[in-house]
């Protein structure tokens, strides 16, 4: 038996991202494909950087090297390779003191660079602080913080940073995806919404069925960038009315229509879906579509394709894998699923808690769809945004349920948006928006992820865009009374100074019937004292007090989300001088 070897070394470990999943869809073509990446680019790129193959994997490796910048520079060489490939690769790097038993190498190192690995996203790299430190200044990579992450069986929690290759990683420049909607009709973008499918049937289950279908196109449809589809919240007010289709476009601002019916007898489903191009009435097309309840996702990926179609349509060729996957077959978790989207708004406490109850049993019914994992995710990082919760563990346990949304389907948008949240509740705020870029990069037509975007950049300073991407919510979901959109932007208004424009914010969501909390009013009496209104101002504190009485500063999570220490002093010095309790 040779004798065990102790030695220090750079380890890169790496796998390629839902190869199970790939091999169910393509067993020959998977593997072909694995084999020609290990054996063309990464064999070779290793031995290029004085590197050797530990071992290989069914879908990954693991690599030794003599210094950290050599496993860094071979890490990014080998993603920028395999960025074109029909695979997509996530690495990890860590340095340490390694064991040798002549088959393979143990040690904390090895454990480090392996757990962190499974935070990277497709084509991403992700690496120990100790490793930052020592390339910081060495390597042309722009490296992101994503905080600390508590990692198994290592006693102290690592601090990791994350690279991705240039046309996976998200704009550099967030007007590209915050730019404003386009006009209803424009050519190069059709604009759309999907109206709730009917229940040919009584049964109340049946009419969830019908909703979760509804959801699921809209959803599926987000996921293009070459359209502008209005959101479900706002979609769905016309659910269960007899509606005039110019009328409907017109209050929501779309060219086209989508309507249908749905029909579940035993185990078989028939759905008539027609497009209707508003401005005629006249339909572009309409079909009836029959199957199996099983089959129901491929008789969905029909219904999109032929919108896609006749809408002339060009998808990018990730949309295109997009489109083909299908984040659950439990069709009773997705219908919950999307029962629970619906019910936090208005955002009141019970509300919230009973769609986290809700999530929690989609968990329950599909531990491999990641909507369960981002809703619990989300409601937990509500009361670290807007509530009173300053639980560190809490806070932690919404990213780490966000960070599992991520590793059970990397390529569910609302995970992104759940990762922001939660970070943003920690004032991590680079990495904050970076999760919401991506969400929107999935889903560019998600109210929601271009809602959280304007949020976190408004905290972060940066309001000229933070602005625009509120308002690419509000012209995606125009419906959405209950929303938190027009609070979102008077909050941050507040913040950035504009108390005028805060005030009118506040005003549209009143004649709307839109909700009104505590934040609310309490960033209304700080506007209205910037704007030398103090008779207003204590209109808004008396409101506060009556309505919400155990409300107080010294609580509140809010204010100490907002980055700049100077901008910060000035909104609660001006919250203070309105009278908002202190505590």
């Amino acid at each position: 038996m040779e004798p065990v070897q102790r030695r220090l070394c750079a380890i890169i470990a790496a796998d390629v991202v839902g190869y199970t999943r790939l091999v169910e869809h393509d067993t020959e073509g998977t593997v072909a494909a694995w084999r020609s990446a290990r054996d063309e680019i990464i064999t070779p790129t290793v031995k290029d950087h004085s590197g050797g193959i530990v071992k290989l994997t069914g879908d990954g490796f693991l690599a030794e090297f003599p210094t950290i910048q050599q496993a860094v520079a071979c890490a990014l060489e080998m993603q920028k390779q395999l960025e074109p490939g029909p695979l997509d690769f996530r690495m990890g790097i860590n340095m340490g003191d390694v064991l040798d038993d002549g088959d393979d190498i143990h040690g904390e190192g090895v454990n480090i660079a392996a757990r962190i690995e499974a935070l990277a996203q497709p084509g991403g790299i992700c690496i120990s602080n100790m490793v930052y430190d020592a390339i910081r200044n060495r390597v042309d990579a722009g490296f992101q913080d994503l905080g600390e992450h508590n990692v198994k069986h290592v006693s102290a929690p690592v601090r990791v940073w994350h690279w991705q290759t240039a046309t996976l990683r998200e704009p550099e420049d967030i007007s590209a995806v915050i730019a404003p909607a386009p006009l209803p009709g424009e050519p190069e973008k059709p604009s759309i919404a999907v109206l709730p499918f009917d229940s040919m049937s009584s049964d109340k289950e049946q009419e969830y069925f019908a909703d979760g279908m509804s959801e699921d196109l809209i959803t599926d449809l987000s996921k293009v960038s070459g359209l502008f589809v209005v959101a479900r919240h706002s979609s769905f007010i016309y659910k269960g009315q007899s509606v005039d289709i110019r009328t409907v476009a017109s209050e929501l601002g779309v060219r086209f229509v989508l309507e249908g019916s749905i029909r579940k007898i035993g185990d078989r489903v028939r759905i008539n879906a027609q497009l209707i191009e508003a401005s005629t009435g006249g339909h572009v097309w309409a079909e009836r579509y029959d199957g199996s309840l099983e089959d129901v996702f491929e008789l969905q990926d029909e219904v999109i394709a032929k919108v896609v179609s006749a809408l002339s349509v060009q998808l990018t060729s990730r949309e295109t894998d997009n489109l083909k996957r299908v984040h659950t077959h439990n069709l009773d978790a997705y219908e919950l699923f999307v029962r629970a989207r619906a019910t936090p708004f208005p955002p009141l406490p019970e509300r919230i808690e009973s769609a986290r109850a809700m999530f929690e049993q989609v968990i329950g019914m599909d531990p491999e769809f990641a909507g369960g994992y981002a809703g619990v995710s989300s409601m937990m990082s509500f009361g670290g945004i807007f509530g009173h919760v300053q639980d560190t563990a809490i806070l932690e346990q919404a990213l780490e349920m966000a960070q599992k949304a991520i590793s059970v389907d990397e390529y569910f948008g609302w995970s992104y948006t759940a990762m922001a949240m939660s970070l943003l509740s920690q004032r991590n705020y680079d990495a904050a928006i970076e999760a919401a870029l991506k969400s929107i990069a999935l889903q560019p037509n998600d109210a929601d992820a271009h809602a959280y975007l304007g949020f976190i950049l408004g905290f972060d300073g940066q309001y000229e865009k933070n602005i625009d991407a509120i308002n690419q919510a509000i012209k995606l979901n125009p419906q959405f009374v209950f929303g938190p959109y027009l609070n979102m932007r008077m909050m941050t208004q507040t913040i950035a100074g504009d108390y005028a424009g805060a005030i009118d914010s506040f005003e549209e969501n009143q004649r709307r019937g839109g909700p009104v909390g505590p934040p609310v009013l309490a960033m209304c009496a700080a506007a209205a004292i910037g704007l030398d209104s103090p008779k207003e101002a204590t209109q808004y504190v008396e409101n506060l007090k009556h309505r919400f009485p155990n409300f107080n500063l010294a609580t509140w999570n809010m204010p100490r989300l907002i980055r700049e220490q100077e901008t910060r002093d000035r909104v609660m010095q001006l919250m203070r001088e309105a009278g908002v309790p202190e505590s």
